[in-house]
């Protein structure tokens, strides 16, 4: 019996020993991160048939249970992955919004400042000085457009920094993660209980992993883990990894882009085909807000430099030259699929034809044997270029000039940035001061011998007067038995506006132009507005402007152009347009702030109850050490009574 009672307190003992070591190991791991609580799980040991009843034998230790909700360590995974990236594009998006608000160095002042120069060189009748000042101004605008543009090209890089560093991480836990699942198998494949500290290490791992993308846990074969990300890709599948490559974009390999790796075949993955953490972040922030806001930034340089040049044409310098483009337009980025076929001669142009029509997009040229088809990438709106001649075919699309020439092969790509590189390369051309349009190329006048009391306009041209300009002097005479105006040139059509807004229209040859006052009358690209009462015989005469050194009509209506609508069909200034940009970023800037606030509350709020389950107490821990200390020292009694008796029964014997 004494030796029964050994074999019971033993067992007792044992039990004891390991519920202190047990508790030990809490404690000192208290701090490691990912550390689940661990307790020694107790059974009465098998009993003893004695022929009048069973007796006990003691106790036994079943197991060392682990303490881990795998719903709550679910939570705990996404909402990381979400507060992440969440960080990681507030920390990208901040530098921009920082920069476009900033009222030293945003472009609102340089813009200002360019057309304070256009008008104060109006008001002082186009002197040498104001000139100068206004070239001046042109420049700073210029530089502005450039730096502005350069530190977005340096927040780019940093996004393709962050993507080739959190791919080298991503795959360095995915290894990781497949050796311990390797590990843990060979532990379950010899029929032991599992390794709870390599458990442990292998969920924090994928919660580390959690804060670089999303990642999808899945329970396999063997207690392994499964792990993908994305849209399902396999990151991690028993002790066999799948790798990510930080890969140059195959339209732009100034672009780095994220690569699934199958074989030795690498598939670019699209920016939103992977979604939180870090790698999430940095490619949402790039897609949804950098090339945006980059885009739009040129957007404004290319509908400034557009608008400008064209009215700047329609002037004289000092020289009596019609003015030349004053501001470089940039054409639209055009990047050729690298994989296209060997054998392809396409050549594609893009330029900005009409700012007013842009639509914030960019677009895919695909080639389907037939025909090109260009697709607008913002809602995938596809217009075919039917038909294709390899010689050379132009479309008009959204303000877009796409011209497309050589030959093709089915499925050849190419990608269109109309306005992306329009603030890197906006450049002042005008270079001299004399070279500034700022006269028109008309002047109008009226001999005193007119009897009446009507009187003629200054005059303007339009963009027709570039093309079709009638011969110059053009004089108007009134014929009052008619009550019309006489004189028109035979090849060009007349438009009269009156006072009401009303138009008339005569075509060419216009000989029965009716006069009325506060009507304006245009012909050949010319408007005049005529006002009073013309007596019969007085005439008028338009005539191309010889001098016009102190002619600053011209430039008057450039200085307008700081509030004419030009974007989005007549709807937004150059300005406003610019305004639109700020708030856009500003707004976003400040819905990440708060939807990242938010997360982080909702990372504490799943830490927090996955704690409850998993996290050491070291309150509770101390008295289970008490308790298990006390435990010790009893089944040690137990053990010291049954030696007791078992000398005593010697003694007998003796």
């Amino acid at each position: 019996m004494s030796g029964n009672l050994l074999s019971i307190g033993k067992s007792g003992l044992f039990a004891a020993q390991a519920g202190l070591s047990t508790t030990g190991h809490n404690i000192t791991n208290a701090g490691v991160a990912g550390y689940n609580r661990q307790v020694v799980v107790q059974a009465t040991a098998p009993m003893l048939d004695t022929g009048v009843g069973f007796q006990g034998t003691g106790t036994q230790i079943s197991q060392i249970k682990r303490y881990s909700d795998e719903f709550l360590n679910s939570q705990v995974r996404n909402a990381q992955a979400s507060k992440s990236g969440l960080d990681s594009y507030y920390s990208q998006i901040s530098q921009i919004d920082n920069m476009l608000a900033d009222q030293t160095a945003g472009l609102s002042p340089s813009l200002q400042g360019f057309f304070k120069g256009v008008q104060d060189m109006a008001a002082n009748r186009a002197s040498v000085p104001s000139r100068q000042s206004m070239l001046s101004s042109a420049d700073t605008l210029a530089t502005r457009f450039q730096a502005l543009d350069a530190r977005l090209g340096e927040i780019r890089e940093g996004v393709n920094s962050t993507i080739e560093s959190s791919v080298t991480l991503i795959n360095s836990y995915a290894q990781q993660i497949a050796d311990l699942n390797d590990k843990i198998g060979s532990f379950a494949a010899a029929q032991q209980h599992a390794p709870n500290d390599l458990l442990d290490k292998r969920d924090q791992l994928v919660m580390e992993l959690n804060t670089q993308v999303k990642a999808n846990v899945m329970p396999g074969d063997n207690n392994s883990l499964t792990v993908s990300i994305g849209s399902g890709q396999p990151l991690v599948v028993g002790a066999r990894t799948f790798q990510l490559a930080a890969t140059k974009s195959p339209f732009d390999q100034t672009r780095v882009e994220v690569g699934y790796v199958t074989g030795s075949k690498v598939t670019v993955l699209a920016d939103n085909a992977l979604s939180g953490g870090t790698l999430g972040g940095a490619l949402d922030f790039r897609s949804r807000t950098l090339d945006p806001a980059q885009s739009a930034l040129g957007k404004v340089a290319i509908g400034l430099a557009f608008e400008f040049n064209a009215q700047h044409k329609l002037g004289l310098d000092q020289n009596g030259l019609a003015g030349k483009d004053f501001f470089s337009v940039a054409p639209a980025f055009v990047g050729k699929n690298i994989n296209n076929a060997l054998s392809s001669t396409t050549d594609i142009k893009a330029v900005v034809s009409d700012p007013g029509k842009l639509v914030d997009s960019d677009y895919k040229i695909a080639f389907d044997g037939t025909n090109y088809n260009v697709i607008r990438l913002s809602d995938n709106t596809s217009t075919a270029v039917t038909p294709y001649d390899a010689a050379g075919t132009t479309v008009s699309i959204d303000g877009v000039d796409f011209r497309i020439s050589g030959l093709a092969s089915k499925d050849d790509e190419f990608l269109v940035r109309p306005t992306i590189g329009g603030a890197a390369n906006f450049n002042v051309l005008v270079k001299d001061v004399a070279s500034i349009a700022a006269a028109a190329p008309i002047a109008t006048s009226a001999p005193v011998s007119n009897t009446g009391t009507a009187k003629i306009s200054e005059g303007q041209v339009d963009q027709d007067f570039l093309t079709g300009a009638p011969a110059l002097p053009v004089t108007l005479t009134f014929d009052s038995g008619s009550g019309n105006l006489g004189g028109f040139p035979p090849g060009s059509a007349v438009s009269v506006k009156n006072s009401a807004g009303v138009v008339t229209n005569y075509p060419a040859p216009a000989t029965n132009v009716a006069f009325a006052a506060g009507s304006t009358y245009t012909f050949g690209g010319i408007s005049v507005t005529m006002t009073g009462a013309p007596g019969n015989g007085d005439t008028f005469t338009i005539a191309g402007n010889a001098g016009g050194v102190g002619d600053t009509r011209n430039i008057g209506l450039l200085g307008d152009l700081q509030t004419k609508n030009i974007f989005n069909n007549g709807s937004a200034t150059i300005q406003s347009s610019y305004a639109q940009l700020v708030s856009t970023v500003g707004n976003k800037t400040r819905e990440v702030q708060v939807n990242g606030d938010a997360a982080g509350a909702l990372l504490t709020q799943a830490k927090a109850s996955a704690a409850d389950v998993s996290g050491v107490n070291l309150d509770e821990e101390a008295t289970n050490l008490i308790k298990y200390q006390q435990a010790y020292q009893a089944a040690g009694k137990v053990m010291q009574i049954a030696g007791t008796i078992f000398d005593t029964l010697l003694s007998i014997g003796r």
